[in-house]
């Protein structure tokens, strides 16, 4: 299947999101039949309370895990979230940089920069941003970012070798990526690959958890496993054999 069919599906079904007319990855098989809300699938990937009711119109139960407060993020950090949404995971973040630190959200989606950027006028922050761009082609000056963080979008690309060397290319030296993303424990039918709602859905181009921390390395990085979480796969992913990968990755 080529890359910007791939793109296109994606691009597609999360602009029906960010419009409150669809569902996506952390609740692809959910929330269609309203058995999970999004502050449900929130908490049940590790998301408090009080963050969830911080930014609750950024909160769309899109994510696999809680990257931000897995991460090291500092006050003062210049901070990259890829596929940022609706900005929640920007949103955390900005509370941990201050003022002078930064958030930038990348997002190839404008009907999510669109909400994103009504979000950031309805919280009031002054230290976050969100740009339209590729996670495979970031418009993002070279050592210039102190963490990334990525929630559950990885996964979609259709080209994540490019998607981790450009991460190695934007962070500082030893600057850190902090991810949550589905990846497989075992391999997908061709009918599940070109399934266009497994795609959207995070599953159809997920590869499998050994391939994908390869590509981590691969692309320079030093790679630390925070955690993994078997049981999202019965929660959200009617029991294909998954899980959120939590991990750490220092250039």
């Amino acid at each position: 299947m080529k890359k910007e069919y791939i793109k296109k599906i994606v691009r597609v079904k999360y602009s029906k999101i960010a419009k409150n007319s669809d569902c996506g990855c952390g609740n692809n098989f959910t929330c269609c039949n309203a058995s999970l809300s999004a502050e449900e699938i929130s908490k049940s990937i590790g998301y408090s309370e009080e963050e969830i009711n911080s930014a609750s119109e950024a909160n769309l139960g899109l994510g696999c895990g809680n990257p931000v407060a897995l991460s090291t993020i500092k006050e003062g950090d210049v901070v990259l979230d890829l596929g940022s949404g609706a900005g929640f995971d920007a949103f955390l973040a900005a509370k941990k940089v201050g003022n002078k630190g930064k958030v930038i959200g990348l997002d190839m989606t404008e009907a999510m920069i669109r909400k994103a950027k009504e979000n950031v006028e309805r919280y009031g922050y002054k230290n976050v941003e969100f740009k339209l761009g590729e996670i495979e082609h970031m418009p993002i000056e070279a050592n210039t970012i102190d963490v990334i963080i990525s929630n559950c979008v990885i996964n979609l690309s259709p080209d994540k070798k490019r998607v981790f060397s450009e991460a190695y290319r934007v962070l500082k030296d030893g600057g850190k990526m902090f991810i949550s993303d589905i990846v497989l424990l075992e391999e997908l039918t061709q009918e599940q690959r070109n399934d266009k709602e497994l795609i959207a859905g995070c599953v159809g181009g997920a590869i499998l958890k050994d391939e994908y921390i390869k590509l981590i390395q691969n692309a320079g990085f030093k790679v630390k496993v925070l955690a993994e979480d078997k049981k999202i796969s019965k929660r959200q992913y009617n029991g294909i054999k998954l899980e959120s990968l939590k991990i750490e990755a220092r250039k």
